[in-house]
């Protein structure tokens, strides 16, 4: 189960899908002990690649429950865009995955179904929201997942876990029958095991649907991996140096000199203002996010975890003039880092996250007063992306001391997917990092191992 082809393989009809379906099954009784990743295993019709999704995804006749103690028994009567294309595309669904309690958290940390742990080590943060996605596909459980992205929550979880996140431009893929939790921020995207099964993905699922508001109708082209030639890449790599942990840092600055080695030209640009546009983000996310629970919280507070009550609450003092000042300035800002830090270039690139992994204790309820702090610095670089509606793409490029993922991030202008996807195939041909696995068992002294 460790090929990070056989999403392509399968579709080349080379190996039965019962027994893929079998191995998965197996798979989720070795490490759901570990990891905590699955919600529901709800196997349905045995046919194409398994696959299984965050729960916010609905199906109808089966229960999302958005990873909260609201909706735990809520039955769906509608299924989701996504999941109606990936069934049409013959990709099986094997359940649900565990969550931050609705998608409103970077760590994994749940107090109603319990945390989803890294599968590297599972006293540390598996990323969040999509946190069972990225452990599901680090263990090799599932072949791939959707999660949604509304300020980091795709790409987090895949660097936190060592595999591939791709979050789509902002209207790329329908978020009809998905719940909702900012909808200026919004997106859907898978995570898999490499770039190109994350194209393989990406192409049965985007498009425009009208059952979603901000659904674009730029045409979806042709996802499957194609070859960019010199591909033009900005980096910050003075930012990089001063700014993030020196083994983050020594991982991406490596990583930029491997793709340049492919045939990508780097250039020297001045780091985007990642701390204000992450804090415009937030005032977004937090604001329509409040608005979104605003019955809620009236009849059932007591029914929310105590952080994602606190992080509600915070919403409704926001100033409804902050609120529309921040997104009547997201255009000018978009332009500026397509004209400015890409002025000169096709893509961007900058590590997943700036700082090394801290553990489960260390950033939840017992975390102390550095918890805020702690998490901040695992979003700081993944929030100011979705301000800007743009796509981008998480690879693992190393790991630090302690066995954990290190992680490279590629951003592009909207709907330049298949650069992100060309890129992060051309350095993952080279590098082969996503072909780390997890060893299953009990971390030795504090520290992972892998199998190949």
């Amino acid at each position: 189960m460790s090929d990070p082809a056989l999403l392509s393989i399968i579709q080349a009809r080379k190996l039965p899908a019962r027994e893929l379906i079998q191995a998965c099954r197996a798979r989720i009784d070795q490490w759901q002990s570990r990891t905590n990743a699955f919600l529901g295993f709800e196997e349905g019709p045995v046919t194409g690649v398994p696959l299984a999704h965050k729960d916010v995804f609905c199906r109808a006749g089966r229960v999302s429950s958005g990873g909260s103690k609201i909706l735990r028994d809520g039955v769906q009567s509608d299924t989701s865009a996504a999941l109606a294309r990936l069934d049409a595309a013959g990709f099986a669904d094997l359940g649900r995955l565990n969550m931050s309690e609705f998608a409103y958290g970077t760590t994994g940390h749940n107090e109603h179904f319990g945390d989803c742990c890294n599968p590297w080590n599972p006293d540390y943060i598996a990323g969040g929201s999509s946190s069972g996605s990225g452990a599901a596909v680090a263990a090799r459980i599932v072949f791939g997942s959707l999660g949604t992205d509304t300020g980091g929550s795709v790409r987090l979880p895949a660097a936190a876990c060592g595999v591939t996140g791709l979050k789509t431009t902002w209207g790329r893929v329908s978020r009809h029958g998905v719940m909702p939790l900012s909808p200026s921020l919004d997106t859907i995207g898978p995570i898999a095991r490499s770039a190109e099964d994350c194209a393989l993905l990406l192409q049965a699922i985007a498009g425009f649907d009208p059952r979603d508001p901000v659904s674009s109708r730029v045409p979806a082209p042709d996802y499957p991996i194609k070859k960019h030639d010199r591909v033009r890449i900005a980096i910050s790599s003075a930012w990089i140096e001063r700014h993030t942990d020196p083994e983050v840092g020594t991982a991406v600055l490596a990583a930029a000199k491997l793709l340049a080695s492919t045939g990508a030209r780097l250039t020297e640009v001045e780091a985007p203002d990642f701390d204000t546009l992450s804090a415009h983000c937030l005032v977004v996310m937090q604001s329509e996010a409040s608005a979104q629970h605003l019955r809620w919280m009236r009849e059932r507070p007591g029914d929310y975890s105590s952080a994602v009550r606190a992080r509600l609450e915070l919403g409704y003092a926001i100033p409804a003039t902050v609120y529309l000042e921040v997104l009547r300035a997201r255009g000018l800002w978009l332009d500026h880092f397509c004209n400015q830090t890409l002025g000169g270039a096709d893509l961007y690139l900058l590590p997943g996250i700036a700082v090394r992994l801290p553990t489960r204790e260390q950033t939840g309820s017992n975390g102390g007063p550095d918890v805020p702090r702690r998490v901040q610095e695992v979003t700081r670089l993944a929030r100011w992306v979705n301000y800007l509606g743009v796509p981008a793409l998480v690879v693992p490029c190393g790991f630090d001391s302690r066995g954990l993922p290190l992680s490279l991030q590629l951003v592009g202008r909207p709907f330049s997917e298949p650069a992100l996807l060309a890129s992060g195939h051309a350095f993952q041909q080279e590098s082969g990092w996503h072909k780390r696995v997890p060893a299953h068992g009990p971390a030795r002294n504090g520290e992972s191992t892998w199998a190949s």
